[in-house]
């Protein structure tokens, strides 16, 4: 039996005061594809992350210092647009983790502020360097799921030695498992295109950091999958819908397989991976972890 619609959808990956939005912009495009709430995710940004220019056009300006440098999407954003909608939003905090009291500013966080997630975490550290393992056994400690984005350091070529990647964040996929087995307590979150390339067999060889050709038999995120019960993923931004994309059997496969540590999320506004989902016509019941069951069983709702 299939279902044309989960009867619920929360965003479990989204940011606000960014892509041209204020918080009154986010609620707006919520209520417009019956969305009931989301989880906002700060991103801080600091002298050692080189951010792509790109960024500055949809970052909000305000937090532009005087040098010149972007701050990125600081909690106090987030505080704000909670506050104005406590109902709607779910509040998510990753300290960097070069700051030294990075793992008790996420303490302070949840306990001020009431944060119940820690991310996103984007920074340009490998996962399992020893000031990120310390933040993330914190985050365990204070049942946080981390909401991780992987983006690995380099590039494979069509020919020639891999290529450096200016803007990567994590490491390698290496790394991540090295961190989930380094915190078995804590419950990671995947997500971006260093994550999803590995949905295939061919991430060491494929040279476009959203590779959209057909999936050569089952990559490494099985594995990871099968052995590590506490890495979960989101399905947001164009990375997860892109892997899934090619190969329509492999996404339906895949999607019912590990349908209970999966979660609906956009990072943006689209409706694209909504689409593509309801397309697939997968069962209800995966259909419901999905979209809400799965993100609720990680943390509470709002109100």
């Amino acid at each position: 039996m299939t279902s044309s619609q989960p009867s619920r959808i929360v965003d479990s990956h989204q940011h606000v005061y960014w892509n041209d939005r204020d918080d009154a912009g986010l609620i707006a495009d919520l209520d417009s594809h019956g969305i009931e709430y989301a989880w906002l995710l700060t991103w801080e940004i600091t002298d050692i992350d080189p951010v792509h220019p790109r960024y500055y056009e949809i970052l909000n300006p305000v937090n532009v210092k005087p040098d010149g440098k972007h701050t990125g999407i600081p909690l106090e954003d987030l505080v704000r647009a909670r506050d104005r909608h406590p109902d709607r939003f779910v509040l998510g905090y990753c300290p960097h983790p070069i700051k030294r009291n990075a793992p008790n500013m996420l303490r302070s966080a949840v306990g001020i502020y009431d944060v119940k997630v820690c991310g996103e975490w984007k920074f340009q550290l490998p996962f399992d360097d020893p000031r990120c393992l310390e933040l993330f056994y914190t985050a365990g400690e204070l049942k946080l799921p981390v909401v991780l984005h992987l983006d690995i350091p380099y590039m494979p070529q069509k020919k020639g030695p891999p290529a450096y990647f200016e803007n990567w964040y994590g490491g390698t996929i290496d790394n991540l498992e090295r961190a989930l087995e380094a915190c078995p307590d804590t419950t990671f979150v995947g997500h971006a295109p260093g994550f999803w390339r590995e949905i295939s067999a061919d991430a060491d060889r494929n040279p476009d950091q959203y590779p959209r050709t057909r999936v050569r038999e089952r990559g490494r995120l099985y594995r990871l999958f099968n052995k590590h019960r506490n890495l979960y993923a989101d399905l947001s931004a164009g990375s997860a819908l892109y892997a899934l994309q090619r190969d329509r059997a492999n996404a339906v496969h895949f999607l019912k397989r590990y349908a209970n540590r999966l979660l609906f999320g956009r990072d943006y506004y689209e409706q694209d991976l909504h689409r593509f989902l309801m397309r697939l016509k997968l069962p209800g019941a995966v259909l419901e972890k999905i979209y809400h069951r799965n993100a609720e069983s990680l943390v509470s709702p709002p109100g």
